[in-house]
């Protein structure tokens, strides 16, 4: 995804069709001046205005049908290496052999009607005959929605970590978690089936047996909670989701940032009984996401142009294209054909075009079999993906003729494009990190603009614009934000300010993030893409193609408009949008507006002017200034030199159970996607929950040693997992993860015996442990960690889960 952003006045910059012709200097006799716009605001109503498309509709879940081969197009970006996992026979066995996952239930609003009672009927020729076909179909169902829970990111036959943090099982492996995933998958698939309608647990049960409505409890708030059903912005499901929560809030978060991480993680906190705030810098909501309305002509062309993010890279299991769904909103697939035309104008030679994609895809080939020789013999060791590349095409003489040089060239460009930076910056070792994460299924445009969705999300929000935040101070009474000469006040802060902003210090934290997050925003990448987009009277390109690439001689420029995206399927008027990648949307920012469109212009008559095709005068364009951008200071991430996807992790974590962060730059899985930036949202929302419920009241010191019912505990508490002073630690054993809860028990010696109790990360405790000192600890625990000892009868709800899961793995 090319994530972008801009700061009030925001870095777009329109170019008057005037200054251009007469930079130009080429007049055209009927010419007659186009009207001029101003980059203010772009109000809704300006959007509902423009004309929506016709295309197809596009299934956003369901796999393509088995045995259907689609033809072999070229696909003209990033390259991707695809790790196809296979549905073990695991997962179809615990539905029809012997597990007996799904109810024999005949209901036909059921996702399984198979009743065992048709199966008694007839002879035993009949009854095994009916027999085989139904577990053969229910066999099939169990796999289609398999693929479905696979496209939307979970692991095929194990459990995510989240699952495994949440304890939705009582023993990893085993019967339980197969019927688990069986039962998972089921009600996902079955919500992804009607996205406009908010499914009940009891809709969840019809089609599940009796005995296993324990996992149903547990599949459905999992999922619930961790926004992957019921989500989104259909009238069926805003119904529900704000509702007036009952009873008190479970306390009031800051959102910093009206992005799509911020806006989706502010919806599903309000939908979980949570306050919130949403401060945002800009004007608009949306950050990195912006169309603008483009308009010129008598006759009132208008076009919606994505500045900032624009396609949906991969539909399948894409929460973006649920809300399209939602929405009624057509997806437009971005079609493969890709012609690349040479600097004068000629078509390149098909034969070359493949010759080379091939070498270049053999020189990465090469370059990954390198690196994992190097990682295998010395860990550390990381050079730049560029430096790789070129030393093997010097030692394969790959593109040694000028015109394959230039076709070389494009593709590096492409890359530089894929990953916002030039191949010097990229770490040859994770560069590709994110690959086998990669959503499967078409490359899509939103008719009318990525600010529909924004729209949509940003509705019944409570949110102050023009707040750009100057301090975070967290401790043990909450978080106190300064933002635009006000503070306000919060029990937590969720941050979802673009990398960029967090590299240059802008936003204050007190006490200090920790050393290990500084690092990893130093390591990763911010990178930069810049964008012309431009109005014209009429399409002169053709609209057979959606996409059209320019090679150029020069190979420090090589990323200087190479490639050209048509909106005019989707926008609503005659728009091409021109891409600037690597170096030269670095140089693109020191040119001034009208020299760059007149550029692109140049580009434009040398390819159509010799095919006999006038290229008109154009109406309005815009370029963007993503690198200027004080909100942003560039694009979106990639992994650097040096760094790694773990590094992304590192920049999730949260910091004292008190300050957040989410957005694509936090994303392992999904960097450099919208959909990355929407799914971080929903997972620090669900991570918010959890951390709230885990916060509980004051000690009620009248629990005793005497007066506590734990003797199961104490003899927990007798083998600890770890002990240092008078506290005493047991792990999750179902998670190694750093944020998976633990129950500490601290003994308090005076007249009486007392022991208090607290839930609190394994991240946490290792920090106390460090410490010298049982008085340091409870300080550190109470004011750095805002966490409270209470007595046993006080302890939350989760405190039982947790004690489960201790018991059923001591007992193995």
């Amino acid at each position: 995804m090319e994530t972008s952003a801009g700061h009030p006045p925001e870095t777009f910059h329109n170019v008057n069709s005037d200054e251009i012709l007469r930079q130009d200097n080429r007049h055209n006799a009927n010419y007659s001046p186009p009207q001029t716009t101003s980059e203010a605001a772009v109000s809704d109503s300006q959007f509902d205005d423009l004309p929506k498309s016709s295309e197809t509709k596009i299934s956003s879940d369901l796999p393509p049908p088995t045995g259907v081969t689609p033809p072999q197009v070229k696909r003209r970006r990033r390259r991707k290496r695809f790790f196809t996992d296979l549905i073990p026979p695991s997962v179809s066995a615990a539905a029809v052999n012997g597990l007996r996952v799904l109810r024999p239930n005949p209901k036909p609003s059921s996702a399984y009607s198979y009743s065992e009672t048709e199966l008694a009927a007839g002879d035993d020729h009949s009854k095994n005959h009916n027999r085989r076909r139904r577990m053969s179909d229910l066999a099939k169902e169990v796999d289609v929605e398999a693929l479905i829970a696979i496209s939307v990111g979970f692991p095929v036959d194990s459990l995510t970590e989240e699952e495994i943090e949440a304890n939705v099982v009582s023993q990893i492996g085993g019967i339980e978690q197969a019927n688990y995933i069986v039962v998972r998958n089921h009600i996902l698939a079955r919500w992804r089936s009607n996205v406009t309608v908010w499914l009940t647990k009891d809709h969840a049960l019809e089609s599940i047996r009796a005995e296993h409505k324990n996992l149903v409890h547990s599949a459905y708030s999992f999922l619930l909670h961790h926004g992957y059903i019921n989500f989104g912005v259909a009238p069926g499901i805003k119904e529900v989701k704000f509702k007036p929560p009952e009873g008190a809030s479970k306390g009031n978060v800051i959102v910093i940032g009206a992005g799509l991480s911020g806006l989706v993680a502010a919806r599903q906190l309000i939908s979980l009984g949570l306050k919130v705030v949403v401060l945002e810098g800009r004007g608009r909501p949306g950050g990195r996401v912006r169309s603008k309305k483009m308009t010129g002509g008598q006759n009132g062309v208008v076009a919606a142009a994505d500045l900032g993010g624009s396609v949906l890279t991969g539909i399948n299991g894409n929460p973006l294209g649920v809300l399209a769904r939602q929405l009624g909103v057509p997806l437009h697939k971005v079609r493969d054909i890709c012609p690349l035309y040479l600097p004068n104008g000629r078509t390149v030679n098909p034969d070359m075009d493949s010759k080379v994609e091939a070498s270049f895809n053999k020189l990465l080939d090469r370059v990954c079999k390198l690196r994992q020789a190097m990682l295998d013999e010395v860990k550390s060791v990381d050079v730049s993906l560029g430096t790789a590349l070129e030393a093997f095409r010097h030692v394969y003489r790959v593109a040694e003729d000028p015109q394959e040089q230039m076709l070389l060239d494009w593709h590096l460009a492409n890359l530089e494009y894929a990953n916002a930076s030039l191949m010097s910056n990229l770490s040859m070792a994770f560069w590709d990190q994110d690959d086998p994460y990669e959503m499967g299924g078409d490359h899509c445009f939103i008719p009318g603009g990525n600010e529909r969705l924004i729209r949509a999300l940003a509705e019944d929000i409570p949110i102050f614009y023009d707040r750009t935040v100057e301090s975070v101070r967290y401790g043990t009474d909450g978080v106190l934000v300064y933002a635009g000469g006000q503070e306000y006040h919060g029990d937590m802060v969720l941050c979802t300010v673009p990398l960029g902003v967090l590299k240059k210090g802008n936003i204050e934290f007190v006490p200090e993030l920790p050393q290990r997050k500084k690092d990893a925003i130093e390591r990763l990448g911010f990178g930069l893409l810049n964008k012309v987009a431009i109005l014209f009277p009429y399409d002169f390109w053709g609209g057979e193609i959606d996409t059209f690439g320019h090679l150029t001689d020069d190979p420090n420029m090589r990323g200087e408009f190479f490639l050209f995206y048509s909106y005019s399927s989707v926008s609503g008027g005659p728009l091409l949008i021109a891409l600037v990648a690597g170096e030269a949307a670095v140089k693109f920012e020191k040119m001034s507006p009208l020299e760059s469109v007149v550029r692109v212009l140049e580009i434009l008559k040398g390819i159509f002017s010799p095919k006999g095709i006038a290229v008109p005068d154009p109406l309005q364009a815009v370029c963007t200034r993503w690198g200027q951008d004080q909100l942003s200071y560039g694009s979106y991430s990639y992994v650097a030199i040096g760094a790694s996807g773990d590094d992304y992790d590192i920049l999730a974590e949260s910091v004292g159970d008190r300050v957040f962060f989410a957005g694509e730059a936090t994303s392992k899985q999904y960097p450099a996607t919208m959909h990355g930036a929407f799914l971080s949202g929903m997972r620090e929302a669900a991570h918010i929950l959890r951390v709230t419920d885990r916060r509980i009241s004051p000690a009620d010191t009248s629990n005793t040693c005497s007066q506590e019912n734990t003797s199961v505990v104490d003899k927990f508490f007798d083998t600890p997992d770890l002990k240092f002073g008078n506290f005493c630690v047991l792990y999750d054993p179902m998670s190694t993860d750093l944020e998976s809860n633990c129950l500490i028990r601290v003994e308090l010696q005076g007249e009486r015996c007392l022991h208090l109790y607290s839930l609190l990360s394994r991240r946490l405790v290792l920090e106390l442990s460090k410490l010298e000192g049982d008085l340091s600890r409870i300080e550190m625990l109470t004011r750095d960690f805002g966490v409270k000892l209470v007595g046993w009868n006080n302890l939350s709800v989760a405190v039982g889960s947790l004690l489960t899961s201790i018991e059923s793995a001591r007992s193995v």
